[in-house]
């Protein structure tokens, strides 16, 4: 992985993040738009959380997982990193787990349908509550104030399938740090409603994994072309402390 590089507008270069980059051409369209390259480099700590998308069995576990993304596990340090920095700085973490019920079977058939039977088994066993499947990996640090919140469709904000977006409004929350996998199914699907529940938006290009570096780095490049900023980790706890020392100055 490359390290973090900020880029002048003018400079015709990639943007190289931590785990991912973005096309020069992306990124100068972005600036001509926003008048910048990250427009949520500032962050308010208590206003942000940090959103770990199925960092769940399923989705990291070989013998029981329906569709497994090797890279998850690599990123687990990065999010763990980030959900101390985020605590330590006034902020929440929220783990949300992709989950099965029998109203999944009516409610949104076409999933289903677009599965071999064989397949449909396998996703219904990994995801369904009670199962090794459904529990979050176990090297995550999960602590005692942080929150773990069911979703039954691939975005965490799709209203009516999960009370994410209304656990982060009661806790005043506008901003979130989207991380887990896979970054081009649940954490984009999540990262473009959140923008579009109107909450602050940022892709995490090393908290997210995908099947392989160029669907991960064309998810990202999508959702930051329109929705949202896309960040890695040193930027992130970078700006967290920026906001830290100015509250105490």
């Amino acid at each position: 992985m490359v390290g973090s590089s900020p880029l002048s507008p003018l400079s015709g270069e990639a943007m190289k993040l931590n785990g991912a980059t973005i096309p020069d051409e992306i990124v100068r369209r972005v600036v001509e738009r926003r008048g910048t390259e990250h427009c949520f480099a500032e962050l308010d700590p208590a206003r942000t959380a940090l959103v770990v998308i199925d960092l769940q069995h399923a989705f990291m576990n070989e013998a029981v997982g329906h569709a497994v993304v090797p890279a998850a596990r690599d990123i687990v340090p990065a999010v763990n990193r980030l959900a101390a920095a985020v605590r330590q700085k006034g902020g929440g973490v929220f783990w949300v787990q992709m989950t099965h019920d029998d109203a999944c079977l009516d409610d949104w058939s076409i999933a289903f349908e677009m599965s071999t039977p064989a397949m449909r088994q396998k996703r219904i066993a990994a995801l369904s509550e009670g199962g090794l499947g459904h529990q979050l990996w176990p090297d995550l640090d999960v602590k005692p104030e942080d929150e773990i919140v069911k979703k039954y469709r691939y975005s965490g904000f799709l209203p009516g399938t999960s009370d994410l977006a209304d656990r982060l409004r009661a806790r005043g929350f506008d901003t979130v740090l989207i991380t887990g996998t896979v970054t081009n199914v649940c954490c984009e699907s999540s990262a473009r409603d959140a923008n579009m529940m109107n909450f602050r938006t940022i892709m995490v290009s090393d908290g997210s994994a995908a099947l392989t570096q160029a669907e991960h780095d064309a998810s990202l490049t999508a959702f930051y072309a329109t929705f949202g900023d896309v960040m890695d980790t040193e930027m992130i706890i970078a700006a967290l402390d920026r906001a830290a020392a100015a509250k105490a100055a």
